[in-house]
């Protein structure tokens, strides 16, 4: 293979049109394998996957580490909400004395104990700015640019998109947001409750963020209220001994969708209760059937639910407007509060450096087909992470990415011939 990494490094090293591509940018670099954008999950585990084929690969990323979302925008008590067996990237699972719900750390040292059994160095501190098919010399141009200002120039025949549905912090619009004058920030700048005890929080957003939040203000003695703008599945996150997930998974086996949906419901109601007594209501169709549809996931709770009917945890509605430390809600009642914090969740920002119109759509940023086929688009462009199906749909494409890649890198091998290695790179540096 190494002689493959050769040969193929100098594609087109005689090829003027080519030639004269690389001179245009003072660092300039040929990858003979795919540039993949994002070291998270969805990056590692297809840059393993193709390692294990033999195709070598480039992984970028903007922050100094990887799954940056995991090690610097997540609060401290995070666990993984899904059994450990329905989170581990494909080739390598986790040690055996892991927990069921492996804690933040433990699933940051998994992946960086994955990225090092691979040998997978990214490189960090790289923001991507464009990315660009230039249908010329069939290759695409990835333009980076690093912390001090210097830019880079990457070129290539493949190109991974793995920078997921989490790339940016989702903020809400709400009139005289400027006005509220406390602390207001999003979840990916929340570590801990431990600052905000004794005060009054108002946590907006009732996913599964939003809820443990909740969960984490109550037990550093802050006085948490949540707001609920939407309908909610709230599952206890076990039942009948095993994960709801893991059951649910198993029962699809035999029953259709709806069917299980009825079970869950059932289940859940005996378990918790009417949770519309508490203020949050039930969407009009089932967890599962409103997960495939939309990819809205249900809230499998911790805890927070208990604190819900204790009184511990206030249900308020959506917010009218903010005053002075102060929150007007919509159904005319106002409140005081130290901080609010938003669990808002995330988007995609692929629209913002892809430059393309086929595969991504514009407006939020995902692939345009539907899983499972959107992980394929045209003139080798990939995408991973994004079939809001967590960890298990990003090793299903990570899979796939890697075989077909894996297939035209074979192909075009067999027209190479041996040559001297071609510096890429201007002599400018």
């Amino acid at each position: 293979m190494e002689r493959c990494w050769r040969e193929i490094e100098g594609k087109q090293a005689h090829d003027p049109i080519f030639v004269d591509m690389m001179k245009s940018s003072s660092r300039c670099l040929y990858v003979p394998g795919p540039v993949i954008v994002g070291a998270g999950p969805s990056g590692l585990a297809t840059a393993a996957c193709l390692k294990e084929k033999g195709v070598p690969s480039v992984i970028l990323e903007r922050s100094n580490c990887v799954a940056s979302l995991w090690q610097l925008k997540t609060y401290d008590r995070l666990r993984l909400h899904l059994p450990k067996q329905f989170c581990e990237l494909p080739l390598m699972g986790f040690p055996g004395g892991f927990p069921t719900y492996p804690s933040k750390q433990q699933f940051v040292d998994y992946l960086e104990a994955y990225a090092g059994k691979f040998g997978i160095r990214p490189r960090f501190n790289e923001t991507v700015l464009q990315a660009e098919y230039d249908r010329t010399v069939g290759f695409w141009r990835v333009r980076s640019v690093g912390v001090k200002g210097e830019g880079m120039e990457y070129v290539c025949r493949w190109l991974v998109v793995a920078t997921g549905e989490n790339a940016e912090a989702m903020l809400p619009e709400v009139e005289a947001m400027g006005e509220f004058g406390g602390d207001v920030r999003h979840t990916s700048s929340y570590k801990s409750g431990r600052e905000f005890g004794g005060k009054r929080v108002l946590v907006v957003g009732c996913g599964n963020s939003g809820m443990e939040v909740c969960l984490d203000l109550c037990c550093h003695n802050a006085k948490p209220s949540l707001v609920v703008r939407d309908t909610v599945h709230v599952l206890p996150q076990e039942m009948l001994g095993t994960s709801t997930f893991g059951l649910s998974m198993w029962l699809l086996k035999w029953l259709p969708l709806r069917l299980v949906d009825r079970f869950l419901l059932i289940v859940s109601r005996l378990m918790l209760g009417d949770t519309a007594r508490f203020g949050l209501v039930r969407p009009k169709l089932g967890p599962l059937e409103l997960k495939n549809l939309s990819g809205k996931t249900p809230v499998l709770d911790v805890g927070t639910l208990a604190k819900i009917k204790s009184g511990d945890i206030k249900v308020r509605p959506s917010i009218k407007s903010l005053k002075r430390h102060a929150v007007e809600f919509i159904d005319g009642k106002t409140e005081k509060f130290d901080a609010i914090i938003l669990a808002t969740g995330y988007k995609s920002n692929v629209p913002s450096w892809l430059k393309e119109q086929e595969m991504f759509s514009e407006k939020d940023g995902y692939p345009r087909r539907p899983f499972p086929n959107g992980w394929k688009g045209e003139c080798g462009l990939y995408a991973v992470g994004f079939t809001k199906r967590g960890l298990l749909g990003t090793s299903m494409d990570a899979v796939k990415i890697a075989h077909d890649i894996q297939r035209c890198w074979a192909d075009e091998t067999k027209h190479r011939l041996p040559f001297t290695p071609l510096m890429h790179q201007s002599s400018s540096q």
